[in-house]
């Protein structure tokens, strides 16, 4: 299988260039080809003339985004419309990684594919109008939305608490949003079994099971066996200038239709732990 990878060198797409490391791969970083440079994706794309391409590129700060609403819509959207349209060119599927981000987080259940984006921070809204005009372009694209990533090799959430919780005696973590931690690893071992499913439409790829922030920080440091209190607090006591959704859970129905289980994210996250260096435990 010939693969483009766009994002090679972020969180999830360090663990799909692993993931694909037996297949003939075209992994790139933004260095290599900036989305918002459509003569240079629709080159490289040309140039290499995959099976798949697995666009995992993004501009992911949330808050960021609040205040860079056109770089925003730049990467997350004109960027991925570049993309797809040279896929389109090409011949070849496309793979999308989008959010759970684009729901406003009003569900007491599931999210399920086919309800309606509503989203309610910039970010959500550039990968919302991102999957619509993919769909589109690309008829069967696969759009694979995850929520809450963690993993090695770069910023996420565990990594965060570790640090606090090796500095303080008590951390206060939000506990009125509910959704479903993801390993990166995981992530991509789904991913590339869609692309060999030859997926389309819309897949929720989550790993099991649901919390709420402050109840992932909870279980990081009692897995540890860190002395550290966590301290639930509401999102109001600590506002950020992007609207988070309070409940984000997607439901697994899609990802089960291809045959694919994700393991639970207590599990995954003992796996992270296992694998995370000394150094993570320490004040950097």
């Amino acid at each position: 299988m010939r693969v483009t990878l766009f994002g090679a060198s972020g969180l999830l797409g360090q663990e799909l260039a692993n993931e694909l490391s037996g297949e003939q791969l075209t992994a790139l970083s933004s260095k290599d080809a900036d989305l918002r440079d459509r003569a240079r994706v629709r080159q490289v794309i040309l140039d290499s003339r995959p099976d798949w391409i697995l666009l995992s590129a993004a501009y992911t700060d949330v808050d960021g985004c609040e205040s860079n609403r056109d770089q925003a819509f730049a990467v997350n959207c004109e960027g991925a419309v570049n993309v797809a349209q040279a896929a389109s060119e090409a011949g070849s599927r496309l793979l999308f990684l989008s959010t759970d981000y684009v729901f406003d987080g009003t569900k007491r259940s599931p999210y399920e594919t086919s309800d309606a984006r509503n989203p309610t921070s910039v970010y959500g809204e550039s990968k919302a109008r991102a999957e619509e005009r993919l769909l589109g372009i690309v008829p069967e694209v696969c759009i694979a939305r995850t929520s809450w990533l963690f993993g090695h090799g770069g910023r996420c959430f565990p990594a965060t608490i570790l640090k606090l919780a090796s500095s303080r005696p008590e951390i206060s973590v939000v506990n009125d949003q509910r959704g479903s931690p993801t390993f990166a690893r995981d992530l991509a071992a789904a991913l590339v079994r869609l692309c060999r499913a030859s997926a389309k439409g819309i897949v929720h790829v989550t790993n099991s099971g649901k919390c709420t922030w402050y109840e992932f920080a909870t279980e990081i440091v009692r897995v540890l066996g860190m002395p550290t209190k966590v301290k639930p607090v509401t999102t109001a006591e600590f506002p950020r200038p992007a609207r988070r959704p309070a409940y984000s859970v997607l439901s697994p129905d899609s990802l089960r239709a291809y045959n694919i289980h994700m393991p639970e994210w207590q599990d995954a996250l003992r796996r992270y732990l296992a694998g995370t260096p000394a150094a993570a435990f320490v004040v950097q």
